[in-house]
């Protein structure tokens, strides 16, 4: 079996330390199981905060864990060689834990292995690793003493020897630490077993409030699993906000809110539509509709209700049980960015840039003691919690790559002394890496006929696939080019359908006329 990975591709960080993108792997099937692991991982976990510990989780027997703040990865093992894989597609190979796994799993007798685990930073000074560590490490080592502190917490067996491990998880768990028991840059995660959410809260009182720790992870085969992680508190900028409805009418529904990025432009946040009473909701409400100002920028509820966008005076304070950074497929969570045009009263759209999901948001109180100001609501207090890439660049900076025209055609035809024009434009965009908003190919049709009721129509067509854009080139030319119209700058006689047309008939004509002729030079030669 070949190598894991085409070491081409991999670009040289330090000494044997290397990444590379998933597109390098030999195995295309490799990320996304990945993908599909973290998906489906999440998708089970019930975050709660310790408030809500005793009171949501049922007596059971419970695998516990430290939570560490790291970046998840899965290490890919196959005939002597590991690397992991990240849902966001970063390979990573060489690292002194790789090389201690593929000793330990050799040991072990394992020829295949796909194992969930946590890249973290083993910090000297006994602190509490945080993912800002792993970025820092992973991506600018300086030396070889920087790569030994990355280490791998092993929390779940994903296949061993091309099997998927389906065990009850106490089974996986012996598995886990039978393989990985007294390791160094690779170990069993930190866990303990409990009975009942009490015991859970004991150990999330010393892991998490005593000495740290991000929060706990409680499996149960019975009751199933749970994130608990403490509450954070935010002060956010309101920026808009929807009305109840029905029974509710005149009553706040939701606060759609931000937060400020250095260079003073608006980063929307998430919104907040729980912890008001009846009676904030009917004053909040009131108040708010004296500040409505006008937007560039619109963005819908859950419920599909346009915000009503108002003046950024209000601050109000916040909690949520957790931020996250990155999808369950490892993308970046992009949310829009705008500037507040205080001449015109309205908000502006610069570009959408990555944040964050906030989870579980809830209301506490307005902070009419703090300002719309970078000191009092920056973006800087979530990028503490979180990884937010780009949070110190200039957002008004950040501009996206120039679109690139691939085909233009037009074409007029003459009907009832009016001209009727329909126009065709391909373009790539060049942003597609860039903004989730982009697509990577864009056409753009244009029908206009003075003649109809609504003379001007337009259509456009999307893809990421050269081929697609082709054949979608294609197909609206093919349905709105028909006989009559002519190419602009070409003879009128020159139709779209004449060029082949004509050709084909006058050859066909002269083949019968050819045909007529040798057939008569035959009979003549009969008759004499």
């Amino acid at each position: 079996m070949g190598k894991l990975y085409d070491p081409a591709r991999a670009e040289i960080k330090l000494g044997d330390y290397a990444v590379a993108p998933a597109t390098a792997l030999s195995d295309v099937a490799l990320h996304p199981r990945v993908q599909d692991y973290r998906r489906t991982s999440g998708s089970r976990m019930m975050p709660l905060d310790q408030e809500d510990m005793i009171r949501k989780m049922p007596t059971a027997d419970y695998h516990v864990s430290r939570k560490i703040d790291g970046e998840f990865t899965v290490v890919v093992y196959r005939d002597g060689e590991a690397i992991t894989v990240n849902p966001g597609g970063t390979v990573r190979v060489g690292l002194p834990c790789l090389v201690e796994t593929a000793a330990v799993l050799k040991k072990a007798k394992i020829k295949e292995a796909m194992i969930a685990a946590e890249l973290y930073v083993a910090r000297p000074d006994g602190k509490r690793p945080r993912v800002h560590d792993v970025v820092q490490v992973a991506r600018g080592a300086e030396s070889k003493d920087d790569l030994q502190t990355l280490s791998l917490a092993v929390f779940d067996l994903i296949s061993i020897n091309e099997q998927t491990v389906d065990t009850p998880f106490s089974e996986t768990w012996k598995q886990i630490t039978d393989i990985f028991e007294g390791g160094t840059l690779i170990h069993p995660v930190e866990s303990q077993p409990a009975s009942k959410a009490e015991e859970v809260k004991v150990l999330f009182e010393k892991w998490v409030e005593e000495e740290g720790a991000e929060g706990v992870v409680a499996r149960s085969e019975t009751a199933g699993t749970f994130k608990i992680k403490p509450r954070h508190t935010l002060d956010a900028v309101v920026l808009g906000f929807t009305e109840s409805t029905d029974d509710r009418q005149g009553m706040l529904h939701d606060m759609l809110l931000g937060t400020v990025r250095a260079d003073g432009a608006i980063h929307v946040l998430c919104r907040v539509g729980g912890g008001f009473s009846d009676d904030e909701r009917r004053a909040l409400l009131s108040d708010l509709k004296d500040m409505i100002v006008e937007s560039e920028y619109t963005e819908v509820s859950g419920d599909y209700v346009a915000y009503q966008m108002v003046k950024p005076d209000w601050v109000i304070e916040i909690s949520c049980l957790d931020l996250i950074s990155q999808t369950t497929r490892g993308g970046s969570i992009n949310r829009m960015v705008l500037n507040w045009d205080d001449d015109a009263s309205m908000y502006r759209i610069i570009r959408r840039l990555p944040c964050v999901s906030v989870i579980s948001p809830q209301f506490i109180r307005r902070r009419e003691d703090k300002s719309v100001h970078p000191k009092d609501v920056a973006i800087q207090q979530v990028a503490d919690i979180v990884d937010v890439p780009m949070v110190d660049r200039d957002a008004s900076q950040l501009t996206l790559p120039k679109s690139e025209v691939l085909r233009r055609e037009c074409y007029t035809k003459e009907l009832k002394g009016e001209t009727m024009v329909r126009k065709f434009l391909m373009w790539q965009t060049n942003k597609e890496d860039e903004s989730e908003d982009f697509p990577k190919y864009v056409i753009h049709y244009t029908d206009f006929s003075p003649n109809r009721k609504t003379p001007l129509s337009r259509d456009v067509r999307i893809s990421n696939s050269v081929d697609q854009i082709g054949e979608l080139w294609e197909a609206l030319k093919e349905a709105n080019i028909k006989k009559g119209w002519v190419k602009y700058g070409s003879h009128p006689a020159d139709t779209e359908d004449e060029p082949e047309e004509k050709p084909a008939k006058k050859k066909a004509a002269k083949k019968k006329t050819a045909k007529k002729a040798a057939k008569k030079k035959k009979a003549s030669k009969k008759k004499d």
